[in-house]
C-alpha cells in the first residue's frame, strides 16, 4: 500500500513549450483558403466559415450584427423552421458570431453526417432570402430588448465605454440607440450581406476528423462556384489613444452602479502585448488578482470585478468592469485607481509574480486542449498574421518577465489621465 504524505506538495515543472497539432494550409478549387486540423478520437468534426464581416465594415450602427442575426432566418429554398429541423435531425449544431472584426457561421457535426447538413449551411451562405416579414420580426424584438436592456447599469455602462475611448463615429465606438433599431432598412442588410459575404472574402477553417471524405465534402460544395479575385483590405480606420475622460449616467433608482474604467491599448503585433497580459493577470485578470483581493475579499464592495485586454484587428483597448452597491461607489473608485497606482510605484514581489506566471502557463496549456480549441486558437494569431510560434514566444515571456520590466509598463501604460471612467448608477 502506497503512503501519500499529504503535507508534502507534488513536483512541479513549468511549461516549455506547446506542442501544437500541425494546421494544413490549402485552398479549395476555386482559390477559397480553407486549412485544417486533423485530431481527436471522435468522428466529430467542427467547420468555421469566417468572413471580414464584422462592425469594422459596417457603414451605420447595427448593420453588421444584424446581417449576421437575419443570414440563418430563412433562404431562397429552406424556411428559417426547415433549416432549423434539418441540422437538428442529425445531431448537428450550426451557430452565427457577430465580433467587431468578423462574422464567423460554425456547423458542429458528426462527420458520417456531413454531406445531409452541409446543404443547409450552403443554402444559408450562398441564397439567404433577408424575407421582410423576418426583418421585421427581428426589428421589433431588438427594439424591445435594447428597451429592457437599458434599464440595466451593466448594459449602459459597456455601451456607453465603446464610444467614449474611440474616436467619433469609429466602428468599434458605436453608441447604439433607439433611433438606429428603428431607422434600419432591410436593404442595409442585402446591401452590407453582398458587399461582405462573397466567397472571395471567406476563409474555411475545419477542426477534428477531417478526412479526405470531409474535404471532398467541402470542396464539393463550396470549390466549385466560380468566385471573383479577392479584393485588397479596406482601408483600416485608425484609432489614436484619446485623453481620458469621465462619463456619468444617473439611475435614481439603482441598488446597484456599473464601473467601467480603460483605454486604448495596443493589440497582439505590439511588442509590449504579452507583458501587458501578464501585468494585467495581476491587477484583476483572476480569482486571485489585486482587485478580486482588494474590493471583493477585503472590502466587500462587490461579488466580482475583473480586468482584461481586448485585441482587434485594428487596436486594442484595455477595461476594468464591476458592478458595486450604490452607496460605495465612490469608494470603490478610490481603491481601483489605488491598485492601478501600485502598478505605477511598486515592483512586483516575487512570490506574487511566480504565482501569475504559473497560472498563466496552465491557462494557456488549458486552453489548448483538442482539435477544436487549437483551431481557435489557431485562427486567433492567424487573422493578424501571425502563427503558432506567437503563444510560444508568450510563454518564453511569461517564464523571463522581471518585475522591474513590469513596472516599467505600468509607468507608460497606467497613467490615470490616460483612463476614461464610465459609472451607470448612483455615486
Amino acid at each position: 500500500m502506497i503512503m501519500l504524505d499529504r503535507k508534502k506538495a507534488p513536483k512541479f515543472k513549468q511549461v516549455d513549450n506547446i506542442h501544437f497539432l500541425d494546421v494544413v494550409k490549402t485552398t479549395l478549387d476555386n482559390g477559397i483558403e480553407f486549412n485544417y486540423i486533423n485530431g481527436g478520437s471522435q468522428d466529430i468534426v467542427k467547420i468555421d466559415f469566417i468572413f471580414d464581416a464584422g462592425n469594422l465594415y459596417q457603414k451605420k450602427p447595427l448593420i453588421a450584427s444584424s446581417t449576421n442575426q437575419l443570414i440563418k432566418e430563412g433562404t431562397e429554398n429552406y424556411t428559417a423552421l426547415e433549416i432549423s429541423e434539418g441540422i437538428d435531425l442529425y445531431g448537428a449544431f450550426f451557430e452565427v458570431e457577430n465580433s467587431y472584426d468578423t462574422a464567423t457561421l460554425t456547423l458542429y457535426t458528426l462527420t458520417k453526417h456531413l454531406t445531409n447538413v452541409l446543404p443547409f449551411v450552403k443554402e444559408v451562405i450562398l441564397r439567404p432570402s433577408f424575407s421582410e416579414t423576418e426583418f421585421e420580426i427581428y426589428k421589433n424584438n431588438a427594439i424591445e430588448r435594447f428597451k429592457i436592456n437599458l434599464e440595466k447599469v451593466s448594459f449602459i455602462a459597456r455601451k456607453n465605454f465603446m464610444s467614449a475611448i474611440f474616436e467619433e463615429n469609429h466602428p468599434y465606438g458605436s453608441n447604439v440607440e433607439i433611433k438606429d433599431y428603428e431607422n434600419l432598412q432591410i436593404t442595409d442588410i442585402k446591401n452590407f450581406y453582398k458587399e461582405n459575404y462573397n466567397l472571395n472574402n471567406c476563409r474555411i477553417l475545419a477542426s477534428g476528423k477531417v478526412d479526405k471524405t470531409v474535404i471532398s465534402i467541402l470542396n464539393n460544395a463550396f470549390g466549385e462556384k466560380k468566385i471573383s479575385p479577392k479584393q485588397p483590405n479596406k482601408e483600416s480606420t485608425t484609432s489614436k489613444l484619446k485623453e481620458g475622460s469621465f462619463h456619468y449616467t444617473n439611475k435614481e433608482n439603482a441598488l446597484q452602479s456599473a464601473i467601467r474604467i480603460g483605454r486604448i491599448f495596443p493589440n497582439k503585433l505590439h511588442k509590449d502585448y504579452y507583458g501587458l497580459q501578464i501585468l494585467n493577470t495581476v491587477l484583476g485578470g483572476y480569482f486571485g488578482s489585486r482587485l478580486m483581493s482588494n474590493i471583493r475579499e477585503d472590502k466587500g464592495y462587490t461579488y466580482g470585478i475583473g480586468s482584461g485586454i481586448m485585441s482587434l484587428k485594428n487596436a486594442g483597448y484595455f477595461f476594468i468592469s464591476t458592478e458595486v452597491g450604490s452607496h460605495v461607489t465612490k469608494n470603490a473608485l478610490t481603491e481601483i485607481y489605488k491598485e492601478i497606482e501600485i502598478l505605477r510605484t511598486e515592483e512586483i514581489p516575487t512570490e506574487e509574480l511566480d504565482l501569475v506566471k504559473n497560472y498563466l502557463l496552465g491557462q494557456l496549456l488549458k486552453s489548448c486542449d483538442g482539435p477544436f480549441s487549437m483551431g481557435a486558437m489557431f485562427e486567433n494569431t492567424h487573422e493578424y498574421g501571425l502563427d503558432y510560434s506567437f503563444y510560444n514566444n508568450y510563454i518564453k515571456t511569461i517564464k523571463e518577465i522581471t518585475p522591474k520590466t513590469l513596472l516599467v509598463l505600468g509607468v507608460k501604460y497606467f497613467n490615470k489621465s490616460d483612463l476614461t471612467e464610465i459609472v451607470a448608477g448612483k455615486i
